[in-house]
């Protein structure tokens, strides 16, 4: 039977008596130090000649009984060779490191923030479009994970959720936006293997291919009728539709327009943020000047032609690449056995229009925006603006045409 009792060591906690140890005997001892606020109880022992000890927890955490219990398999332990003392050592180093690895490591969402913020903000025309992909396709299926959990299945089963939901050329973006993530995480010493490194198109969306699709004069006039009708289609979404098809310009271009580029009275769009990287001046038309001028109404004292229509993600100040696609898809829904069709199928139609109507092939590539092939692109540096006026004038005199349902 031990030598200390619980009402004994009350008494002492009562009066306050203060003590370096008091033995209970096999090597349990009770501490009462000026510094502790309740005794602790510290176990005692030998091995290989050695004297170790370890404190095994306080009087209000364990009892008496509890105490010699734990000081009875304890010393089972030692009797075994091993040193308690040490494996308690072990194990609270093994714990703070691995809280401290958990404490630093950076998830999927952390890395692709910071890759964002210093690969494409401020090096990209349009950044929004992978913070889109970030926010929609990778947070969601691994941005909760460490970057050095990740492994191929869970590439796969975000490539495939995608995919499954019909989206295959997303599936193809986010694989190789996901595999610029990673290699990104690798030099920074974030992670060491790019767990995308197996995959290709293959596993994703499969190999793209061009697309042929354009809206003919028929189809063109549905979607002049279905603007006007389509429920919660604004004013503002049909004249930005109505200046893509007219101007052969990228989405994202006359999204994050600024109306310091709008010359109204030369009827110029000096447009310097583009796919390619040339600078081009677009002919406006009356037809587009006078949309625009609308738009520079509706947009309420902002410098931008398309301004943000509500709360977005990063605050993108103009809309997001996401809102006119989203706007499509209401005037679709009134438009009877109609092929699907996107907006950048707007350009293709503006471009199989403009041949219809015998503008000469290279203008109408510049119309697009389209380089010169071959050497005569090296050598031929006209713009053609003058014949590009000629011939987007043709294309809004046909439109205007369409769009009073006058067929030729």
């Amino acid at each position: 039977m031990g030598k200390l009792s619980d009402i004994q060591i009350k008494a002492w906690i009562t009066v306050g008596e203060r003590f370096e140890g008091r033995s209970d005997g096999n090597g349990l001892y009770l501490c009462n130090r000026e510094s502790f606020a309740v005794p602790k109880w510290k176990f005692r022992y030998s091995i290989s000649g050695k004297a170790r000890a370890m404190w095994i927890g306080s009087y209000g955490d364990l009892s008496l009984a509890k105490a010699r219990e734990t000081v009875r398999q304890l010393s089972a332990r030692v009797a075994l060779g091993y040193d308690v003392a040490g494996e308690k050592k072990e194990r609270k180093a093994t714990a703070i490191a691995t809280i401290e690895a958990e404490k630093n490591a950076r998830k999927v969402s952390d890395l692709a923030t910071e890759y964002f913020e210093r690969q494409i903000i401020g090096r990209w025309k349009h950044p929004d479009i992978l913070r889109r992909r970030i926010d929609k396709d990778i947070n969601p299926n691994i941005g909760h994970l460490r970057a050095e959990e990740v492994k191929p299945r869970h590439i796969d089963d975000m490539l495939q959720k995608i995919v499954a939901r019909g989206a295959p050329t997303i599936a193809n973006d986010v694989l190789r936006w996901t595999r610029r993530i990673f290699n990104y995480g690798i030099k920074r010493h974030i992670l060491e293997v790019n767990p995308t490194a197996a995959f290709d198109l293959s596993d994703a969306g499969g190999q793209e291919k061009s697309r042929e699709r354009f809206l003919n004069t028929d189809e063109l006039l549905q979607l002049f009728s279905a603007m006007q009708t389509a429920k919660g289609f604004s004013r503002q979404n049909e004249l930005t539709f109505k200046l893509l098809l007219l101007l052969c310009c990228r989405k994202m271009e006359l999204c994050s327009a600024r109306w310091e580029d709008i010359d109204f009275e030369n009827g110029i769009w000096h447009l310097t943020s583009t796919k390619n990287g040339d600078e081009i001046d677009i002919p406006l038309t009356p037809n587009a000047i006078a949309w625009l001028e609308e738009l520079k109404v509706l947009s309420c004292n902002s410098e931008w032609v398309l301004p943000a229509r509500k709360m977005q993600n990063r605050m993108i100040p103009h809309i997001a690449e996401s809102t006119l696609p989203v706007a499509l898809s209401k005037v679709k829904t009134h438009m009877q056995n109609v092929e699907n069709f996107t907006l950048h199928d707007f350009r293709r139609t503006a471009r199989t229009h403009l041949a219809a109507l015998g503008v000469d092939p290279i203008v109408a590539e510049r119309c697009l925006n389209h380089r010169i092939k071959g050497v005569e692109g090296i050598y031929n540096r006209h713009q053609y603006f003058n014949e590009r006026r000629t011939a987007l004038t043709l294309w809004e005199e046909e439109l205007d045409r369409l769009e009073k349902g006058l067929n030729k």
